[in-house]
């Protein structure tokens, strides 16, 4: 009680047991300070040892120093309490602030539209009252706007520039906290302490248009400076070229801008941008950035148009930067394009006319990116591998980069195009460029150069329909074996690192294992860097011994509950001393939703049958969802690219057609299994969770079990369902087709794990391939058995899992599943308590 009652006092006093209070002296309390900030919270031990080490405290007895040092931490965590209420009041603050200017803009959007309504309701009133003159040069011009240019032409000197600019200004501030753009809030955005901030989107506005206001924790020139340089941030941004920059009276500052965009797949051509950037500081103390395209109806300075990019037109937009009481800074960022949609296929165009995409790629991103440094300033902390954010986010941004200049191949890089071979799927690019080749040819730290003096890039891109971008690239990632080929990865590992390495001919290899090393998240968690670790990954011809290959791989999207414009899975072999300025040549996949609401996932949509076993009993509740009624697009893109030596491009060229097109077989497959429309017409692949046809196969593997061996298979109490409960029983258990050669159809969590398989892959596993030379005899023995007498039971041994590795078993039973009509439907194994050996 005494400790409770002293917590808030001074640290110079200290609580007697009779309940006086003693001063420290200052000598006594820099000695126990010191000591608290190397331990906190020392031991009994620690604080006898302390009192022997420091006579000046040898007066004091070991309890007083307890109760100091429990006084000590309460003060300390009080400090770090009201620090953090105080931020959260600061925030609230601002963020209430936005919130009466963005009522009072409603209010003055409400009053515009009450008076156009009466207005054109007058107008329509007058119309039906008026004549008309049918002959060509009378008619009825009431309420109509005559067609004179909005901006009549400038001067493109300074001062033309200048007008231009305060035009632009003037425009962009209509939007930012004016009524010139309705603005509608973003479907799944709360404003909140903890949200990104208020987003809003366009509604009927010529182009798209998205607008966010946030409050971050950095001071405005700096926000300023990290905004404009986009490149750093916007990751869809090939580069920003100042052309001129001149100031103004004001001091403001006016620059041109010559600034392009990468397309975001194949099936599409980059953009770029001639703008004019003005930054100027208001009289209130605001920093404003804004920008706008120029055209040929203001009479500025014109840009020619580039070879393989569309111009399209950046309509006022930019920054409004407001310092903020106790530090940091109120933001407001417009951005609105006209993306001119009509250059893209139509299937493509809603990628190009919306504005909750708008949103999400650019003007979320600058708030994500802002908040993301303020963490970094205020929490410097080393993550993974002993990198700090900042270089981590400097590597995931090579990777991102990477992969953008493989999907689009500009031919002032140095990429070339090779000939077809007469079936289009697949593009093939080269680039033997100096500037290519320098960031991979150099010496690792063994003395080894880099193999190759030349990258080829396979790329490709396929339309999906009905299966959910983050599910489909989640399952890529985490079975990496059901679509890549060991060997192709060692060999694009051992290109970029010391030694030789044979050129393989794609074919099915094998792995020791996957493990995936997290390394970093983003703020908001929309993306994630990790190494993956390839083990004992098997080479081709022997001529290299089996080693493990490490990966750093960047992932975005592949939460299904997030609302986000792509999911990406980039990576890129990688030295494994993880040095800084190793090469990176990333491959990797993309899948962009194309439904304009771009939230067409459900999150009742897993990889597995375990994930979704909760709606088992109530049914499938994703059949209402748009991922269950097939109304889901997707485009996905693949890029991989390879480094080789310029003798062997023929031969590296028909290895990387081959390869992407046995990627693209193996995601059709895999995005056909992941469809709901599939299951129901491929049961051998198993039912989904939560279906009526997985829910019926577990009542009679259950019940099949009971009249054979007279006992129950699974200890089933409570509400869960028998399909949940057998997914999670720990032994394996499996059932096979009843075939000449039969295979696997289902198998539970454990059945999977024992087999290092799944679902997906469950059908190519035969039952024989299991068991070793004297197990298949014994099954094959006794296995009629299993169809006489309707079960049979086996010893203790050996079984392979898919990977080769030995299994032991304590025993098996199999029996005979038969469903309500009493007809076999196939064979059910359980294999009690096995393990790897």
């Amino acid at each position: 009680m005494m400790a409770a009652t002293s917590a808030c006092k001074e640290g110079t006093k200290i609580a007697m047991d009779n309940g006086k209070y003693v001063r420290y002296t200052p000598e006594q309390v820099e000695a126990l300070e010191r000591l608290y900030h190397e331990c906190p919270k020392p031991s009994s031990m620690r604080r006898q040892q302390l009192i022997r080490e420091c006579p000046i405290l040898s007066n004091i007895e070991p309890k007083q120093i307890k109760v100091w040092f429990q006084n000590r931490r309460c003060r300390e965590k009080q400090r770090k309490e009201a620090s953090r209420l105080q931020a959260v009041n600061r925030k609230l603050t601002a963020m209430n602030k936005l919130l009466m200017e963005e009522n009072d803009r409603l209010q003055k959007q409400v009053s515009h539209l009450v008076y156009e309504n009466s207005y054109f309701r007058q107008q329509t009133q007058n119309t039906t009252l008026a004549t008309t003159d049918t002959s060509c040069d009378s008619a009825v011009t009431s309420g109509q706007h005559h067609l004179t240019p909005q901006h009549p032409p400038k001067d493109a000197g300074p001062a033309g520039l200048l007008s231009i600019a305060e035009e632009t200004l003037t425009e962009f501030l209509s939007k930012a906290t004016g009524t010139a753009v309705e603005w509608v809030q973003m479907p799944g955005m709360k404003p909140g302490p903890d949200s990104i901030g208020i987003v809003a989107i366009s509604h009927g506005c010529t182009g798209v248009a998205a607008r966010a206001c946030g409050l971050v924790g950095l001071d405005p020139t700096r926000v300023a400076e990290i905004l404009k340089d986009r490149p750093s941030w916007y990751r869809d941004c090939r580069a920003v070229d100042v052309i001129n920059m001149l100031s103004t009276a004001n001091g403001g500052t006016i620059e041109l801008l010559y600034m392009q965009l990468y397309a975001p797949t194949t099936l599409a051509p980059a953009r770029d941008f001639w703008l004019l950037r003005y930054t100027s500081v208001m009289e209130d103390g605001s920093l404003v950035v804004c920008e706008r395209s120029l055209n040929n109806t203001q009479n500025g300075p014109s840009m020619p148009p580039a070879v393989n990019f569309v111009r399209v037109e950046l309509l006022p937009s930019g920054y409004l930067i407001r310092p903020c009481e106790g530090g940091g800074s109120i933001i407001h960022i417009v951005d609105h394009m006209d993306l001119e949609p009509w250059s893209v296929p139509e299937v493509l165009r809603p990628l190009y006319e919306s504005s909750t995409l708008l949103a999400q790629k650019t003007t979320m991103a600058a708030l994500r990116h802002l908040r993301q440094i303020s963490q970094e300033i205020s929490q410097p902390n080393v993550t993974g591998w002993g990198r700090r954010p900042a270089a981590l986010r400097a590597l995931s941004h090579k990777l991102s980069k990477g992969f953008n200049e493989a999907v689009n191949g500009f031919t002032d890089e140095g990429w070339s195009m090779l000939e077809s071979d007469g079936i289009d799927d697949v593009t093939l690019l080269v680039n033997s460029s100096p500037g290519k080749m320098m960031d991979i040819n150099f010496s690792y730290s063994n003395g080894f150069p880099s193999m190759g003096n030349a990258v080829l890039c396979a790329k490709a891109s396929m339309l999906l329909q009905n299966v959910p971008p983050a599910i489909l690239l989640r399952f890529l990632r985490e079975h990496r074996s059901e679509w890549a080929d060991s060997g192709i990865d060692a060999y694009s590992a051992a290109a970029v690192k010391a030694g030789p390495c044979s050129l393989p001919v794609p074919r099915g290899g094998s792995f020791g294992g996957q493990v995936i090393l997290p390394l970093a998240h983003t703020i908001e968690h929309e993306e994630f860097m990790e190494v993956v670790k390839l083990e004992n990954v098997g080479h081709y011809q022997d001529m290299i011994m089996p080693s493990d290959i490490f990966l750093l791989q960047l992932c975005t999207g592949v939460d299904e509950n997030a609302v986000s414009t792509c999911a990406e899975l980039i990576f890129a072999p990688i030295d494994g001393s993880f040095s800084e300025d190793a090469p990176i040549i990333p491959s990797g996949f993309r899948i962009i939703p194309l439904d304009s609401g771009m939230d067409a996932s459900s999150p009742n949509r897993t990889l597995d049958l375990a994930s979704t076993l909760e709606v088992g009993v109530a049914g499938n509740r994703a059949t209402g969802d748009k991922s269950s009624r097939g109304s889901t697009k997707s485009v996905m893109t693949i890029a991989f690219q390879f480094v080789y030596e310029m003798q062997l491009q023929e031969n590296v060229a028909i290895m990387a057609r081959q390869y992407v097109r046995s990627i693209i077989a193996s995601v059709q497959r895999v995005a056909l299994a992941l469809s709901p429309s599939f299951f129901g017409s491929h049961a051998g692949l198993g039912s989904p969770p939560g279906t009526h046809e997985a829910q019926t196969l577990a009542r009679w593997i259950c019940q099949s079990y009971r009249c054979c061996m007279g006992d129950e298979l699974l200890k089933h109490e409570g509400s869960e369902s028998i399909l949940k409960v057998l997914w999670h029983h720990t032994d394996a258990v499996l059932c096979c087709s009843l075939k000449a050669l039969p295979v696997f159809t289902f198998a539970n969590q454990a059945g999977l794990d024992m087999l290092e398989t799944t679902l997906l892959s469950l059908q190519d596993i035969s039952l024989e391939k299991i068991f070793d030379e004297n197990g298949r005899k014994t099954l094959f023995t006794e296995f009629p058995q299993v169809m006489q007498q309707g079960f049979m039971c086996l010893q203790g041994g050996i079984c392979l899992s898919s990977m080769g590795r030995p299994v032991s078993y304590e025993r098996a039973v199999a029996w005979k599943v038969v469903n309500d009509e009493e007809n076999a439907h196939c064979i059910c194994f359980t294999f009690i308590n096995w393990s790897f050996v």
